[in-house]
């Protein structure tokens, strides 16, 4: 995601890219993917952020990593756009916090990706016309959670769209424990890791004799570059917290 994130930059004329962190830096300075130039280069966070003094700090990591970076940024007066997935909701009381603490705008998003933002939007409409419904993610073997922040946001989306939760079938025997997968308020969710995926979701919505199923694939990374390119270019215009890019699409 930082390779693709700094391709994105790169090829915008409004942006440029002014540092990276990675935990693993082996040097000083960090070729960009055009050939443009150089760009600082450490593991260590604030010494980016006080060498470059950017105005936004664009986070795809983990969450043990996210929050303490949130905090620094934050001390920094320095914008974020945040695509960790896995934040709990006190971690979002805490970004909400800090934002206004720091007086900085924040972007926090499960996916950037803008086809799937609208399947959860479409999920959101249908789920009020059906009593039950599954969602089924599949992702690459090096994901590092499950299910996908995507399937969760997903799934407590439409539980607030239909006002009550899904119906969920009764078993009279579960030979295999966890074969039903997760569950959100009556909404099975099943997590698939395997190589060949990058990040594809289904929602399957039933009722009498018909099933309705929304489905989206992101095929590269590059699908969810639009997605923060048009954070970081609304996250410096407004201050607080903005969770989920379907506001910036105006959905």
């Amino acid at each position: 995601m930082g390779r693709e994130a700094l391709r994105a930059l790169c090829s915008d004329a409004e942006l440029e890219a002014a540092g990276a962190v990675d935990l693993k830096a082996d040097r000083e300075r960090l070729p960009l993917p055009d050939g443009s130039g150089e760009i600082p280069y450490s593991s260590d966070l604030e010494t980016i952020l006080s060498q470059t003094s950017p105005d936004v700090m664009v986070d795809f990591t983990i969450r043990e990593a996210t929050m303490p970076a949130v905090r620094l940024a934050a001390k920094h007066g320095v914008n974020l756009v945040i695509g960790t997935t896995g934040l709990s909701s006190e971690d979002i009381d805490e970004i909400e916090r800090l934002s206004r603490q720091g007086d900085v705008g924040v972007v926090v998003a499960p996916n950037f990706s803008l086809g799937a933002v609208l399947m959860i939007h479409l999920a959101k409409l249908a789920a009020r016309y059906f009593d039950y419904a599954e969602v089924i993610e599949k992702h690459h073997e090096g994901k590092a959670d499950a299910p996908s922040g995507t399937a969760l946001a997903t799934a407590q989306a439409m539980v607030a769209a239909r006002g009550k939760p899904f119906r969920y079938p009764t078993l009279e025997k579960e030979s295999l424990a966890g074969t039903r997968g997760g569950q959100v308020e009556g909404v099975s969710v099943h997590s698939v890791r395997l190589p060949g995926f990058l990040a594809h979701q289904e929602v399957i919505l039933g009722a009498p004799a018909q099933t309705l199923t929304i489905s989206h694939d992101s095929i590269s990374r590059e699908s969810f570059m639009p997605g923060v390119v048009m954070a970081i270019k609304h996250v410096v215009k407004k201050k607080g917290l903005v969770y989920g890019l379907e506001t910036l699409l105006g959905l």
